[in-house]
């Protein structure tokens, strides 16, 4: 259940929502299964895909909210009768959620890692056998929907200036990415995305960060990116990159090497970040350090993995 922060807060601030999501997939589709939409009445967030397919999706979920049903079962081809070209086919559940649904479902998710709940009244009376992986985000299954909390790739920012800032707001929205954003200055965290974790000092910030994690250095200080970089040279971690040019990279290799780092150790940090031909605005930056992020084999794999 890939939404579920977003989908608290959307109760919270609506009362009642309805939530589309797409259970099971075949054929060609605009989007894998997992994805999921909000609806409620003047308004909604998320995307399904499809443009014709997430209208008439809209449609049926504020109908589902206007008659008090609790959920309904769409199941669609994606050909000429929706004006679309795809040729695949998807089944959509639409449910219901207030506050009860969205604690029910916190409940079973804190205690199982999974939310198994019938939505066809033909199903049985307990959720069938799979042979899914807790790596599989999402289950449909005679008549049950069965969901999961997929792990989700750390990312540490370090630095929240211009390029850090804007990174973070362009990764705060992927379901699949633990964003946080630290710096010493506690006006640069202000007014965050809700799902960003802010902290108040970078060096902390990457002791404590999992070996998994994928670290991202920009911040104002040289002084501090690099004894971020020697820091990180000690430990385990999944990436990192460093904002500056090829000659601040040159110096701090010169710089980590007399500290005792290895060439081969130092090259595990990559500098510079982003994509030349994009250009120097922090958006631009950080439109190619999430490029490159999002292509990392990792971070494809487990996607793969909870989609599946």
């Amino acid at each position: 259940m890939r939404d579920f922060d977003d989908l608290r807060r959307a109760v919270a601030r609506e009362d009642a929502i309805a939530r589309v999501v797409i259970a099971s997939t075949r054929g060609s589709t605009p989007r894998a299964a997992g994805a999921a939409m909000l609806v409620w009445p003047d308004g909604q967030s998320g995307s399904i895909g499809g443009g014709r397919l997430e209208h008439a999706a809209a449609g049926a979920a504020r109908a589902l909210l206007a008659e008090g049903a609790h959920a309904r079962v769409l199941r669609q081809a994606l050909g000429p009768a929706l004006g679309q070209c795809c040729g695949g086919a998807v089944v959509l559940v639409i449910e219901r959620f207030d506050e009860h649904r969205v604690e029910e479902a916190a409940e079973a998710l804190k205690h199982s890692g999974a939310w198994a709940r019938r939505i066809e009244p033909g199903a049985g009376d307990t959720p069938p056998t799979t042979r899914h992986g807790a790596g599989a985000g999402i289950t449909w299954l005679d008549g049950w929907l069965i969901e999961r909390l997929p792990p989700r790739h750390p990312v540490m920012i370090h630095g929240a200036g211009h390029v850090g800032r804007a990174l973070a707001d362009m990764l705060a929205p992927l379901p699949d990415l633990a964003v946080t954003l630290a710096d010493s200055r506690p006006e640069m965290l202000r007014n965050l995305h809700a799902s960003i974790i802010p902290a108040d000092d970078p060096l902390h910030a990457l002791g404590h960060a999992p070996d998994t994690a994928t670290h991202i250095i920009v911040t104002h200080d040289h002084a501090l990116d690099l004894e971020l970089c020697h820091r990180l040279l000690h430990r385990s971690f999944a990436g990192a990159g460093l904002i500056g040019s090829a000659t601040k990279w040159a110096r701090f290799r010169q710089r980590l090497a007399a500290l005792g780092h290895s060439d081969a150790q130092i090259s595990r940090i990559s500098c510079p970040i982003g994509d030349p031909n994009l250009g120097k605005h922090p958006q631009a930056i950080a439109l190619g350090v999430a490029a490159a992020l999002l292509k990392e084999p990792g971070i494809r794999a487990a996607d793969r993995r909870r989609t599946a």
